[in-house]
């Protein structure tokens, strides 16, 4: 069992679709209203907020590069996000996008590191060692991994997350259970 003891030090990288939001299968939440968020995000954030010294979303948007949507549009979806979390009690303290198409190899989407380090440039306190990655994409796994950070795996379903030994240090249902997993931890 990996061992996690996350205080005021640590960072949280989190994931957007699947994690926060419900995932649109093969579409893209291009408008505020199609943004749902899933069961008890709201509140874990609030939790983690108490928890963790920062915490950035990380997030692949390539409807942006395959002109399903406009930066400005994607910007009210997380100025609405960000609002919903603040009355929530909860922070998000920067959202990290990358527009570009996946063949495009581009350093900031993720399995590459480039968003990571983004958020260190604005935020020199974040040790990518004292950092959790939490993401439902293998995709998501190996950027946490890239930069050694602890790796979080959300997914019902545990059989896939087992073909990927290596990559995952921790496999939960949803971020409301490995909220609850912190808590019962003390934290």
């Amino acid at each position: 069992m990996t061992k996690l003891n996350p205080n005021k030090s640590w960072t949280l990288f989190l994931d957007r679709d699947g994690v926060l939001n419900r995932r649109l299968e093969g579409d893209y939440v291009k408008l505020p209203e199609e943004f749902e968020w899933l069961d008890g995000v709201l509140k874990s954030l609030s939790y983690f907020s108490g928890v963790f010294g920062t915490i950035v979303v990380v997030t692949n948007q390539q409807g942006i590069g395959k002109g399903l949507m406009t930066e400005q549009e994607l910007g009210l979806i997380h100025k609405n996000m960000l609002e919903d979390v603040a009355r929530a009690g909860g922070r998000i303290d920067q959202v990290y996008h990358c527009p570009d198409l996946e063949q495009s190899r581009n350093f900031n989407r993720k399995p590459m590191i480039g968003m990571g380090l983004q958020a260190r440039r604005d935020f020199p306190e974040i040790v990518f060692r004292q950092s959790v990655m939490v993401g439902d994409t293998i995709s998501d796994m190996r950027f946490g991994k890239r930069l050694k950070m602890k790796t979080v795996f959300i997914s019902k379903d545990i059989q896939k997350a087992r073909q990927y030994p290596g990559f995952i240090d921790l496999i939960f249902e949803s971020l409301q259970a490995f909220a609850a997993f912190l808590k019962s931890k003390g934290h």
